[in-house]
């Protein structure tokens, strides 16, 4: 065993200057990068995985229909970007043959008349489109990351916090050890 592994492992070998506490933080730390690489890596695939049924979902559900401008598209706010989308009343024609309006985003500047596509979901009301497979899988896997990293958060200041109560019992420890040592140093050869 090199001097480095001796130096990191110091609180699992025997030794007389071990204390009860300093096996109490190894158990601590090892339990954390357990918890943090194995619950870690669980939790960001779990996420991912949830979100990336969701988007498959969306994209099933979801359809593009064909809609009518009841309305100028008119952007809130004049500015120079392509592609700025401005809210406009529209009117579409349901699976069921029933004609309806409702509030949609547009592209802006459309004239009254214009054909658009709007997105509709199962229940036949506006909504967004849903995102495609690549852009999916990357809020997918954005998420699981996310989620890895507050679960990895999580348990790291858990941890800390129990490092830091050690901490406060240890230094409670010294200071009464040293209401009782301190007086025999104070006292003067003759």
């Amino acid at each position: 065993m090199s001097d480095r592994t001796r130096k990191r492992l110091w609180r699992w070998r025997s030794n007389p200057l071990r204390r009860h506490d300093d096996i109490v933080e190894a158990w601590i730390l090892l339990v954390t990068w357990v918890l943090i690489v194995a619950g870690g890596a669980t939790t960001g695939t779990v996420t991912a995985r949830a979100a990336d049924q969701e988007f498959a979902r969306q994209r099933a559900d979801r359809h593009a229909v064909t809609a009518v401008l009841l309305t100028d598209a008119r952007p809130a706010v004049s500015t120079a970007s392509e592609n700025y989308q401005a809210s406009a009343e529209v009117r579409w024609t349901a699976p069921d043959g029933a004609p309806r309006t409702a509030q949609a985003l547009v592209a802006a500047g459309l004239p009254v008349g214009t054909a658009v596509t709007v997105w509709q979901d199962g229940q036949n009301a506006l909504t967004t489109a849903p995102p495609g497979a690549g852009e999916a899988r990357t809020e997918a896997v954005l998420f699981g990351a996310s989620a890895a990293g507050a679960f990895a958060g999580l348990v790291y200041g858990t941890a800390a916090l129990a490092r830091w109560r050690l901490d406060e019992h240890r230094y409670d420890r010294w200071g009464a050890e040293w209401e009782t040592v301190g007086p025999r140093w104070d006292q003067k050869t003759g």
